[in-house]
Order: structure tokens, then sequence, then C-alpha cells
């Protein structure tokens, strides 16, 4: 083959290479995705019963120029031992009744983020979250991660775990 072929050849990949890269740069945007990590565990054990109240503070970034609108929201915790088990989700309301209540847990720092709630493009923010799990607090307290899982409405799904 001749010279001026390669020469071709070679510019030909240069173009679709810079055409390509610029295409999944200037939509990277586009990709809805939540970044972030869980950055306080409170532990609540339910007096009469194997039964314990997981409540999380987290902070989270929209990083994409679409807004995130909040689908459901769940809390899955990983223990020393077994397979990882799935809290039942506390409601708003709830969670605003057990801090007004129990007060080992501490003051409430942070709103809980709850279904249709509108995350907007580029925006950082600290919510909280909580679950119930059918697990001793002892359990719990000696898991291997905690992982808080949010779902948009539309699917995309956004894994925060626990940092240690």
């Amino acid at each position: 083959m001749s010279k001026q072929f390669w020469l071709y050849l070679i510019a030909g990949l240069a173009v679709v290479g810079i055409l390509l890269f610029a295409l999944l740069t200037g939509t990277k945007g586009a990709h809805l995705r939540l970044e972030g990590n869980i950055l306080k565990v409170r532990v609540l054990a339910l007096p009469g019963s194997n039964a314990s109240l997981v409540m999380v503070d987290f902070r989270a970034t929209n990083p994409s120029d679409v807004p995130f609108v909040v689908g459901s929201v769940k809390l899955r915790l990983q223990p020393a031992q077994g397979d990882a088990s799935e809290g039942m989700t506390i409601s708003k309301p709830d969670i605003a009744a057990v801090f007004e209540y129990e007060k080992l847990l501490g003051p409430k720092y942070n709103d809980v983020l709850s279904l249709q709630d509108r995350i907007k493009p580029h925006q950082s923010f600290d919510r909280m979250a909580g679950a119930r799990f059918d697990i001793p607090e002892a359990v719990v307290s000696a898991r291997r991660g905690l992982t808080l899982v949010i779902e948009e409405v539309d699917g995309t799904v956004a894994e925060l775990a626990e940092t240690h």
C-alpha cells in the first residue's frame, strides 16, 4: 500500500476520534446521576423487639444539567455476616415524631428527603433518611456497610455509600 493511503487513513481516524470525543464530552451534562455519600449514621434500638431504627444524614450533588426528581428512597444494610437487608423506609412525619420523642438520637440536622423532591441541576444538598430494620442494634452497629438507594422517577438509580 502507498504512503498516501496511510496518511489519509491516519488523518481520517484522527478526525473521527476528535468528533467522538466532542460528542461524548458535549452531552456529559445530559446523563442524570447523583453523587455523594453518607455522613452520619444514628441507630436506635426499639424496646421490646429485635428491631432498630437507622437514621442517616447524607450530602449529595446533582452534577447533571437536568433536575433529579425523587421516586423512592431505600436503605440497604450489609451486616458483618449474612445477606444484605433492606429496611422499611420511615415517612417524613414519622421521622419528625421520632426526633421529637426520642432524644437519644440527638438533634435533627437536616430535612428529610421525600418522594417528589426536586434536586436542581448542579445543586448540592444535605438531607436525611430513615428506615426500620428487623435486626438488633448490636448487629446494625457491627455492619460492613450501609447504602442509601435513591431512585429517580424515570428509573435512574443512585447509590450513596457510607464511608468508614
